[in-house]
């Protein structure tokens, strides 16, 4: 080991290693093996990192002498990767609570959409500063975004220090305009902010987009190497109305379309039928799933997004949570706990989702969800330096018989301690660094009245499955 000073040490700690060979994971995954074996900690450990990535997982006795410009110790510690919330729409932080109790379709024309149609870009400049300091503080290193105004968002993140994948959101109502300058964000943004920010063209859902500006969004996605981020069989009334009206489901759209044949994410997908699964389970992209229970079970949707069978069709799912209007938090851990148990009473199966495949959803799928499991999702040498320490200490989370089953039902978004991005500590010992929460309160106080205005009769879309 060099002698010159590491960027960072984390020493002390207790690391969560993937004990997996990739290859062998990808095909198992492909003929529906679970991983939990794989999910590993190593104690008494110690993390290095030079140039923004991990340089070694070791021994803490190894580091002692070490010298770091940043040293943390992490006694009682678990060191994680960074947790990823793979679909969210974070500016809307602004309206959380704003829609409480209603069916969906109400929740979208009777008060989101028309409040949306409020938005400025300073509104969204708000939310999204109230948000990426929710997620900071909540041990998430990494979101996916669906929104408006995304110049906005993209500088938020390059200030804060968080990694990103950002996607512009249009509806065909917009005309070809908004389908242009979806791409157009894509490609001015992606690789930003040294890198943490990728991105996407983000049609809104089948139900809003027309197929032709699907289709056009696949051509799009070829020409530039670029993935696609969309909303599609959010529920089992959409994929059952696509048959009544059309005599397709939303992923057969999907497939009619092109979007299939390129790397896509696709959001919710509780409405994904059996005859769904083998179109996903052969398509000419990267095609992954997110989930995000907790809306679920608010909007009393019948069905959750059925995670087995992605797994055996080799489709990955990462978590998420939805925007916070929906889903009333950016919590990625709830997130974590609610897939684990709403797996466990959908299959009828106890051992179905254990906390260690649920502890795999939350890091390696949901970085391969998002497009980056090359670089983070694993703690490893190589891997870019996105570390949060979660403390144990606490009566809630003692004593410890099962590790894994410890982090996933019983540490609380609250436990993260410290969270880094690229190798730099964005949050220690509970202090934020990069933001200014303060501030971001007091201008979004003095903005709600406004912002939260409905008389005008305007809605930016109307919700028909």
């Amino acid at each position: 080991m060099r002698a010159s000073p590491a960027d960072l040490v984390i020493t002390g700690c207790t690391v969560l290693v993937h004990e997996e060979h990739e290859e062998h994971e990808e095909h198992e995954e492909h003929e529906g093996h679970d991983q939990d074996e794989r999910i590993g900690f190593r104690t008494d450990a110690a993390i290095v990192v030079r140039d923004r990535v991990i340089e070694s997982v070791t021994t803490a006795a190894e580091v002692r002498d070490l010298p770091a410009v940043e040293r943390i110790e992490a006694h009682g510690q678990v060191a994680m990767p960074g947790l990823i919330n793979c679909h969210t729409h974070a500016p809307m932080t602004v309206l959380r609570g704003l829609a409480e109790d209603l069916p969906i379709e109400e929740w979208f024309n009777g008060v989101v959409w028309p409040v949306e149609s409020n938005l400025t870009a300073a509104d969204v400049e708000l939310g999204a500063r109230l948000a990426c300091a929710e997620l900071i503080r909540g041990g998430v290193t990494c979101f996916a975004d669906h929104y408006f105004h995304m110049d906005t968002v993209a500088a938020v993140v390059a200030e804060c220090g968080l990694r990103a994948h950002l996607g512009e959101a249009y509806f065909s109502s917009q005309g070809p305009e908004g389908r242009e300058r979806s791409a157009e964000f894509a490609l001015r943004h992606r690789g930003t902010a040294d890198g943490r920010i990728t991105t996407a063209l983000a049609p809104h859902a089948p139900y809003t987009v027309t197929d032709a500006d699907l289709a056009a969004t696949a051509e799009l996605a070829r020409a530039h190497g670029l993935p696609v981020h969309i909303h599609a069989a959010e529920n089992r009334d959409q994929s059952e109305a696509g048959l009544a009206r059309h005599g397709r489901t939303p992923v057969e759209v999907l497939e009619r379309t092109g979007l299939l044949d390129t790397d896509l994410l696709i959001a919710h997908g509780t409405g994904i039928l059996e005859r769904d699964l083998p179109l996903l389970a052969r398509t000419g992209g990267r095609t992954a799933v997110a989930t995000a229970p907790r809306g679920y079970l608010r909007f009393a949707w019948p069905d959750t997004t059925p995670v087995r069978a992605l797994r055996a069709a080799g489709v990955p799912v990462g978590l998420a949570t939805d925007g916070a209007a929906s889903n009333n938090s950016l919590d990625v851990w709830e997130s974590m706990t609610l897939t684990a148990l709403v797996q466990k009473s959908t299959e009828g199966d106890p051992r179905w989702l254990t906390s260690r495949q649920a502890l795999h959803h939350a890091t390696l799928q949901s970085a391969r969800a998002v497009g980056l499991g090359d670089s983070v999702g694993s703690l490893a040498p190589g891997r870019r330096a996105d570390i949060v320490l979660v403390d144990l200490t606490g009566p809630h989370t003692q004593p410890v018989h099962d590790l894994a089953a410890t982090l996933v039902h019983s540490a609380r978004a609250s436990d993260v301690r410290t969270t880094v991005v690229d190798g730099r500590i964005l949050m220690r010992d509970r202090v934020l660094l990069t933001l200014d929460l303060p501030s971001v309160m007091g201008e979004l106080t003095r903005r709600l009245p406004a912002l939260t205005d409905r008389g005008h009769g305007r809605r930016i879309q109307q919700y028909d499955t």
